[in-house]
């Protein structure tokens, strides 16, 4: 009974992430009509997709420490409602850069509330056992609903107009609050929690700050392909030759970030079985390679280009599974909400970051600048790796004494 009931909050917290992502990129998936529509440069249309970023971050760590003292399905609820209102916000207000952005940032305060209050949720509900494969297939849904947010954004888009497509995709971030407070019940013990608010001491942990580093500079990576893709195979001959660029741009993007929840679910299970670090670094290789090399390889036929972009999808989120899976085993139970959002952040401040910088090297010289600057973030994130591999070993050496 025990396990049927903890399978079904994850697909409860699952869906509720599902629900509310797809506000997080339906603006990357009509970028390329909101930039013409708007006059906007490669820096200014960075800005935009990085202030959601920003408003996450704002928020990020009050909200991991409410759910290690508090149940976390209010926490979900309330930035699920936030981030889906001011969505919708945006796609009947926003009438520029100063406004977009504005909005944009106050939705992704609300986005705070959903992502990492999810994953402390189904930690609660999961032993060390199986705790990776379950918080693969969460995180998975993280993929889904960002591919599913560029299909249904793009062909809504082409159809009808950029503002139908972020309203139709902003509209189910507002079903979350009934579902996570009528269907979803806090796991068994939960209601006793002892932590008694913010607290600095995970930041003494060299394994855990190392594993922050591998996370924050996997995300300069994925979030920069993630904003920029659409715009990348409207520029390529396969896709930019066709009757209708930005339609199947779009949905070769989604299906790509879609397969990213493959690479989740996949990443966590192995991580399960082999280790999580030597998932990690695997993930990290295959991405970074490609990510060092697709700006120059905008003259692939189309079948090429297809191939190499949904292997791609899977390799971007390998690792994200593992990393934060690993994170909830470095530091004490009580504090894994707080340990979860301090990871996230100092993980997605790079991804304010590197839109911005993608766009800029952009502007100076074309996609063959722009991707090598995300393929340096897999670089970096192997180097994190390779500290936390070298704490966890001494952890272990430490404990033995």
């Amino acid at each position: 009974m025990f396990d049927r009931e903890r399978t079904r909050m994850l697909a409860v917290a699952s869906a509720a992430l599902l629900l509310s992502v797809l506000v997080w990129f339906n603006y990357s998936a009509v970028l390329p009509l909101v930039v013409a529509d708007w006059g906007l440069s490669g820096t200014r249309a960075g800005i935009v997709f990085g202030a959601f970023q920003a408003g996450y971050l704002l928020a990020i760590v009050p909200a991991g420490v409410l759910v290690d003292r508090h149940s976390p399905r209010y926490v979900i609820a309330a930035g699920a409602t936030v981030a889906g209102l001011l969505s919708l916000g945006f796609a009947l207000l926003a009438d520029g850069f100063l406004a977009g952005t504005l909005l944009r940032f106050v939705a992704g305060t609300g986005m705070a509330g959903v992502y990492v209050p999810g994953m402390r949720f189904v930690t609660d509900w999961y032993g060390t056992a199986d705790r990776g494969t379950a918080m693969g297939l969460y995180v998975g849904t993280f993929s889904l609903g960002s591919g599913l947010s560029f299909l249904l954004a793009s062909s809504i888009a082409a159809a009808i107009g950029w503002r139908v497509a972020i309203g139709a995709t902003s509209v189910g971030a507002l079903l979350v609050a009934p579902l996570i407070l009528g269907v979803g019940r806090d796991a068994p013990g939960t209601d006793t929690r002892t932590s008694d608010g913010f607290d600095l001491d995970v930041l003494r942990n060299r394994a855990y700050l190392a594993a922050v580093g591998v996370y924050a500079w996997h995300n300069w990576e994925l979030f920069g392909v993630r904003n920029w893709l659409v715009a990348f195979l409207v520029a390529t001959a396969a896709v930019g030759g066709l009757g209708t660029p930005e339609a199947v741009a779009g949905v070769l993007a989604g299906v790509m970030i879609m397969l990213g929840g493959v690479g989740n679910a996949l990443g966590g299970t192995l991580s399960d079985r082999i280790g999580r670090t030597t998932v990690i670094a695997i993930a990290l290789v295959c991405s970074g390679l490609v990510s060092a090399v697709i700006g120059v390889l905008g003259g692939l036929p189309l079948p090429v280009l297809l191939v190499v972009v949904l292997v791609w999808g899977v390799a971007l989120t390998m690792d994200s599974a593992p990393t934060s899976t690993a994170i909830t085993e470095i530091v004490n139970d009580e504090r894994v909400g707080t340990a979860l959002s301090i990871q996230s952040f100092i993980g997605f401040t790079t991804t304010v970051v590197s839109p911005i910088v993608f766009g800029a090297a952009l502007d100076l010289g074309g996609f063959a600048l722009a991707f090598p600057t995300l393929a340096a973030g897999a670089l970096v994130a192997l180097g994190s790796l390779a500290v936390l591999r070298y704490a966890e070993k001494r952890r272990s050496v430490e404990r033995s004494v």
